[in-house]
């Protein structure tokens, strides 16, 4: 059950999805519920508050975007570990990003295996060369068009439990956020041209300009991941917002 939030101070009713999104903060912010507990489904906030399924969507779609919440597809909703205010840049998964602009997202996995880490992988996940590390190869779909190439190596020893997972149901960055917690990240940016096979998978030719995001997470002290995302370049735009 919900204990009462803050009312607000304003004689304008909040929206609905508003009033959800404040009940589910004051559950955080209060202690009632800590990172990586696991907060009601869809249906059952539907019988709680009264509201539509599209209304509880759209408060846990903007608690996600915000940074409270984790969601993990067919594996349910989790508090985010807080994140550190020093953080310059948002890290957010590609499922989320296609989800908020209504559409939807499928993975289609190429493969996901144990290796030892080459000379390139092991100076990305700073262990030393011939480490035992997980490597995947995924192809992200909008709708029905491929929109990212995802190739990435994951540090085995801090994430045990990489290659268990389903990740047509759940992708690797919001398995990764939630067991181990992001505390620093890095991006480099760089135009580029796909190679024959990349094209193929992408349905692009190969004078096509692609968008590649080379980026690596941490936890803590270590690096978990490191990540080459490979976007067609007319169907990506690289967005950031800035406050003074």
């Amino acid at each position: 059950m919900f204990s009462r939030a803050p009312q607000q101070q304003a004689n304008t009713p909040a929206p609905f999805y508003e009033k959800v999104k404040q009940a589910i903060s004051h559950q955080i912010a209060t202690g009632v519920w800590h990172p990586h507990d696991r907060i009601p489904s869809e249906a059952e906030l539907v019988a709680q508050f009264g509201f539509s399924r599209m209304t509880i969507n759209r408060a846990l779609r903007e608690l996600t975007d915000e940074g409270l919440l984790v969601r993990l597809q067919g594996v349910g909703t989790f508090v985010a570990e807080p994140k550190g205010q020093s953080a310059l840049f948002e890290i957010r998964s590609i499922a989320d990003e296609i989800a908020s602009r209504n559409h939807q997202h499928r993975c289609e996995v190429q493969f996901l295996e144990e290796t030892q880490a080459s000379a390139a992988q092991a100076t990305a996940l700073n262990v030393k060369e011939g480490t035992r590390i997980f490597h995947s190869l995924m192809l992200h779909y909008e709708n029905d068009t491929p929109v990212q190439i995802e190739d990435r190596c994951v540090n085995a020893a801090l994430v045990p439990d990489y290659l268990l997972q389903d990740y047509t149901a759940t992708t690797p960055h919001a398995y990764l956020s939630l067991v181990a917690p992001l505390t620093e990240g890095e991006h480099i940016v760089e135009a580029v041209r796909a190679t024959p096979q990349e094209c193929e998978l992408l349905r692009i030719k190969e004078q096509d300009p692609c968008l590649l995001i080379h980026r690596r997470t941490w936890s803590a002290s270590h690096i978990v991941s490191h990540a080459r995302l490979l976007f067609p370049g007319n169907r990506y735009r690289l967005q950031g917002h800035f406050m003074s």
